[in-house]
């Protein structure tokens, strides 16, 4: 398997091109933000077709995702700040260095506290299947829940504003 090219988006950032292997610094790679904060998942135009891996840095109250459930684990590890973990309509704190495993089918989300988190999510992908979107009044709580059970949660993300370039936020990285 040949190495993948490397490209620079108009950001100044860099992307995979194509298949392959490669290494990309969390710094040079792109970064996109909204309202829910940054989210960094080093993949280029095309998503890894088998697992899903991401950096993610909450402003303080704003959630990783709306609280749903997948057909897929997810692994979420705490790499800086604090976090609430709501699970099946359960709050549990998180802290530096925590580690949460979520199995398939169980509904979840995490919501930054504090002055904010900084987590490494991975998911898989393989199998099929989206995610659905539960009612949940502890999520609900922290904005972070919908109005209506969904499997399309489009309408309530738009919420938080479109995915934008924004480049490397600064300060997140040891140097």
């Amino acid at each position: 398997m040949p190495e993948a090219r490397l490209v620079e988006g108009e950001g100044g950032w860099l992307a995979p091109e194509s298949d392959g292997w490669y290494v990309l610094n969390a710094q040079d790679a792109r970064w996109l933000s909204n309202e829910m904060g940054w989210y960094c998942n080093f993949e280029g135009d095309e998503q890894f077709p088998e697992i899903g891996f991401n950096l993610n840095f909450l402003p303080p109250g704003k959630p990783i995702a709306i609280y749903h459930y997948e057909p897929h684990q997810e692994g979420f590890l705490m790499l800086g700040g604090e976090a609430v973990f709501i699970v099946e309509g359960e709050e549990r704190p998180l802290r530096r260095w925590d580690y949460v495993h979520c199995p398939r089918d169980v509904p979840h989300v995490i919501v930054a506290a504090g002055e904010g988190a900084f987590v490494l999510a991975v998911g898989g992908r393989l199998g099929g299947g989206g995610a659905t979107y539960p009612v949940d009044a502890t999520a609900a709580k922290h904005g972070a829940s919908v109005d209506e059970e969904t499997t399309n949660a489009g309408q309530e993300y738009a919420k938080f504003g479109p995915l934008v370039d924004s480049g490397y936020p600064g300060g997140l990285l040891p140097e």
